[in-house]
């Protein structure tokens, strides 16, 4: 097998290993430094209040982060994020038996 074959082969396994749990030396999380509330929520079609009420955030704090006056902590952008990319996944977790 040539060098390329190998280092993708490789790669892959790390991949695999990694998406499994096995492994997470070498990878980095990105963290967005900005994250578009607005955009997010209204993505959702949610009023400010609902989308406080279903991901768990205070209203004044969506509030502030839409207008500008705060920014969300490391922590809520990370969720934010999530909510951005999979709100069912984020719904599904939070929801109260």
């Amino acid at each position: 097998m040539s060098k390329a074959g190998e280092r993708l082969l490789k790669s892959a396994r790390r991949a695999r290993a990694f998406v499994r749990g096995e492994e997470t030396e070498g990878f980095v999380v990105h963290v967005p430094e900005e994250v578009d509330v607005r955009a997010i929520r209204a993505s959702l079609d949610l009023t400010r209040e609902a989308f406080a009420a279903r991901f768990g955030f205070a209203k004044s704090a969506v509030k502030d982060w839409e207008q500008g006056r705060r920014q969300p902590e490391r922590s809520a952008r990370i969720l934010l994020k999530v909510i951005e990319l999979e709100p069912k996944a984020v719904e599904r977790a939070l929801r109260v038996a």
